[in-house]
């Protein structure tokens, strides 16, 4: 499959059709794996590696099928395509920027992708919109019984399955979910927030995982310890947790509509004023700039939505889709060329007022 084809595809975990979808963005769950009698990714020669993905290639071509997955060497791609998986959350940074032998599996809907010789040999990944973990559980717990039925997987009857980085030794679990948080930031209950989640051993990162910093305020939530505790018991902590946070940002929202309602309706509305006359914008500005209008119309300020059928929870998919779109890889393949610097900023800016022209 041609890669440019996913771009007319919302994949699963943006599609803003799941529960709390206003404020939970996806849920997602990373499963990390090694084949037994390879070293970890760090120590293993190019013919490890290069042997690892002749055995997922072979389990790929007999187990799934071809029209609905899709498997990519990451070798001879091009760093634009590379990137533009990492805007789609569908590969890792590390993955995107390595020069080793790999390669990623990828549903055509974007439930699930499996990056091949990442820091582990295996790393499963299955998202979806809105604040649904089981779901979520449930797609990759099955993924994986389907690989460990094919490959000998690293497990140890102590230390539970034997991972590259110590923190993930255990059940190899990492459960996070995205949010927009924009009423607690406002109303300065962030921090406090954040602090109750750290007591919890849940850990808080930008929009793209570890490494990334927040934008617009999009955040996400995971934990961070695997060893000592089942899979069912860590997707169920952040479970329980998470539904706390979204009814602090609910509160948080209310209380700021009725002590600020002027000022929001003001940074709503100069928002959409900048996207439409701006002549040149960063990925920064604009996510924050996003952030404003999905706030102001999931607290009703604006009182003429784009007519558009696919509207859930009050945030219409075109602000979903600009998430995406504004992002650099996104912008370049819009363009159809390789964009940079001021002509990227000037570019993003064009293409958000062209979309905002009919629907704001």
């Amino acid at each position: 499959m041609d890669i440019d084809k996913l771009f007319n595809r919302q994949g699963a975990w943006l599609q803003g059709t799941g529960p709390d979808s206003d404020i939970v963005i996806s849920s997602r769950i990373r499963l990390a794996r090694n084949v037994d009698g390879y070293p970890f990714v760090n120590r293993a020669s190019e013919q490890n590696l290069v042997e690892l993905l002749a055995l997922v290639e072979d389990v790929f071509k007999r187990k799934f099928d071809e029209s609905k997955v899709h498997y990519f060497s990451l070798q001879k791609m091009p760093q634009i395509d590379r990137y533009y998986l990492l805007e789609r959350q569908l590969i890792s940074r590390k993955l995107a920027e390595s020069d080793i032998p790999r390669a990623v599996l990828i549903d055509r809907d974007e439930h699930f992708s499996i990056m091949v010789n990442e820091e582990d040999h295996l790393r499963l990944q299955a998202m979806t919109s809105g604040l649904d973990l089981q779901n979520v559980w449930n797609r990759i717990s099955e993924i994986d019984d389907l690989l460990e039925n094919e490959l000998p997987v690293s497990f140890d009857e102590q230390r539970g399955y034997l991972t590259a980085c110590p923190s993930n030794i255990g059940t190899g679990i990492r459960v996070s979910v995205m949010l927009h948080l924009p009423g607690l930031v406002e109303s300065s209950e962030l921090e406090r927030a954040f602090r109750g989640l750290q007591k919890l051993s849940l850990a808080v990162r930008g929009i793209y995982g570890e490494g990334s910093s927040a934008m617009g305020e999009f955040f996400q939530i995971s934990n961070q310890v695997t060893l000592g505790q089942s899979e069912e018991e860590l997707i169920m902590q952040v479970a329980e947790v998470v539904p706390q946070i979204i009814e602090y940002e609910r509160q948080a929202r209310k209380h700021i509509l009725e002590t600020q309602k002027d000022s929001l309706l003001d940074r709503a509305f100069r928002a959409v004023g900048i996207m439409k006359t701006a002549r040149t914008m960063s990925v920064e500005e604009a996510m924050e700039f996003l952030s404003r209008m999905r706030l102001g119309i999931s607290l009703g300020l604006f009182t003429e939505l784009p007519q558009e059928d696919n509207v859930s929870n009050g945030v219409p998919q075109l602000l979903n889709d600009l998430l995406l779109h504004i992002q650099p890889s996104h912008l370049c393949k819009i363009a159809g060329k390789e964009l940079s610097g001021s002509d990227e900023n000037v570019f993003r800016v064009a293409y958000i007022r062209k979309q905002l022209e009919d629907a704001f």
